[in-house]
């Protein structure tokens, strides 16, 4: 498990008073968000779909200060490492478990802004995972329908539709850049305006670099306590979101869910 933990740094501090600061502080997950009670019949209700639709078709740098802490699952200390401003992780560990890690928690401070990452540049690094599913708080289950992205409850009579995603790493300021493509296609999951539907975007080949107006396909995958998250790079308030019955769309919470579990 990998807990990434920033820290002001105080310029009135001693260096060594400075180095006697704890390593945590206790902090509430900006990512607690409660939804609105469902429709009584919500957790029951199956959407009927139309049979004939189909689905067609290495140096991380840091912007902050911070410390990365390994442990494993019981809590024991496997070591602690501080990364300054810039400093790059080259440890093939520490990108191993953040990686392959499902528990991991990144926990970024409140205070920290989100800005647009049209300027920087993203490297393609390596598939992470291939034909995972995704579902979102209310086990509703992504497809294709006329072109978009669409989660709805799926039934044994079209659970064929469900689409499964490549995951494939990018190198780039912030933790995990990813882009997600609809396995066996080459339709990308490209963010547009918050609360319009996501665009299914054809690329023939896998982009190597990503920068520019291409930014729109990468998002930060976060995980917090085994539910991920799909934060756009285009605009990092946005995240990968659905509705009930509706077009997965670039949202904010409450009014949208904007947690998936991924299997």
């Amino acid at each position: 498990m990998i807990f990434l933990q920033k820290y002001e740094q105080k310029t009135h501090l001693r260096p060594q008073t400075a180095s006697r600061l704890p390593f945590f502080f206790p902090q509430k997950s900006f990512y607690d968000t409660s939804y609105g009670p469902l429709d009584k019949h919500g957790m029951d209700k199956r959407e009927p779909l139309n049979t004939c639709e189909t689905s067609e078709a290495s140096n991380l740098t840091l912007e902050e200060d911070l410390v990365v802490v390994a442990t494993l699952a019981h809590g024991k200390i496997l070591k602690k490492r501080r990364l300054g401003l810039n400093q790059t992780i080259t440890d093939e560990e520490d990108l191993e478990a953040i990686d392959n890690d499902l528990e991991e928690e990144i926990i970024e401070p409140q205070s920290v802004p989100y800005s647009l990452q049209s300027n920087v540049k993203y490297v393609y690094k390596r598939i992470l995972k291939k034909g995972l599913t995704l579902n979102d708080p209310i086990h509703q289950s992504l497809y294709i329908s006329d072109s978009n992205l669409k989660a709805a409850y799926l039934t044994a009579n079209n659970w064929h539709l469900e689409v499964k995603f490549d995951i494939a790493h990018y190198v780039g300021t912030r933790i995990r850049p990813v882009t997600l493509k609809i396995s066996n296609t080459q339709l990308y999951v490209c963010a547009q305006e918050e609360n319009q539907p996501v665009l299914l975007k054809e690329i023939p080949e896998m982009p190597k670099t990503i920068t520019g107006d291409d930014i729109n396909l990468i998002f930060f995958w976060e995980i917090v306590r085994n539910h991920s998250y799909f934060r756009s790079a285009v605009n990092t308030e946005l995240f990968l979101a659905t509705q009930s019955s509706s077009f997965v769309t670039l949202s904010k919470p409450p009014l949208y869910m904007t947690d998936f579990v991924v299997s």
